[in-house]
């Protein structure tokens, strides 16, 4: 088989991280990369520079450098620091002293083995990211959006004490604005899987919630996400 045909395994290895839109409007997936930019300029979905690129390179046998750029092009949105509460209880303590809002679902996940605290203090520096931002314009699953965040950005996932972290320290969080946390999903009692939300809603109440966490849950490209920025 050719490099220039949209079932070739690196082909398949680029659009999958990215959430490249491409994927979503094959029907067909035995045809050359020209034909596939056709299809797609057609159809009026966005074809960027990158991804022309990237297009290019497989059509004439290139190898592709799948790494991220040794900066990331996107800001620190929030530096946190964690390892001061050590304990749920303190959290729990803290976030009602805070009038921070815990929800059954978030309550139930945080008592879990899989969620831990960290006993020493340290900083992470936060970045918020849309799906449209991560290169996609229809609802991805959660799986393919970690993917991009780290393909495209370098970005990492959250351990999951961010979430209550960020919380408590997040207190001037626009009213109305839904953050969704980046982090590997912790199974509830009821065997359900959820993440971490961290949200003003409610006539301006401050609340961590949880949820969306099933493996065949998606996402809209509006939706906007919360990852770490690694240091150097």
């Amino acid at each position: 088989m050719s490099h220039g045909t949209a079932t070739n395994p690196q082909f398949m290895q680029v659009l999958t991280p990215l959430g490249i839109a491409a994927a979503t409007v094959l029907n067909d997936s035995d045809f050359e990369v020209g034909e596939l930019i056709k299809k797609l300029n057609k159809s009026g979905e966005p074809l960027t520079d990158h991804l022309r690129l990237v297009f290019t390179a497989i059509a004439t046998g290139q190898t592709l450098a799948l790494q991220p750029s040794v900066e990331c092009p996107l800001p620190v949105w929030k530096t946190i620091k964690a390892g001061k509460l050590k304990t749920l209880d303190n959290l729990r303590k803290t976030a009602k002293q805070s009038s921070c809002n815990i929800s059954d679902y978030s309550s139930d996940i945080l008592g879990k083995p899989a969620f831990s605290l960290s006993q020493a203090e340290t900083e992470y520096d936060l970045v918020v990211v849309s799906g449209t931002e991560l290169g996609f314009i229809k609802p991805a699953p959660r799986k393919e959006i970690y993917a991009a965040a780290k393909q495209r950005f370098g970005l990492q996932t959250c351990p999951a004490e961010i979430g209550p972290e960020l919380r408590l320290q997040y207190t001037d969080q626009p009213n109305g604005e839904w953050l969704l946390i980046g982090m590997e999903p912790i199974t509830d009692s009821g065997s359900d899987l959820g993440v971490f939300s961290v949200e003003r809603v409610g006539g301006g109440r401050l609340w961590l919630g949880a949820g969306y966490g099933r493996p065949g849950y998606v996402f809209g490209p509006e939706i906007r996400w919360v990852f770490v920025r690694p240091r150097k």
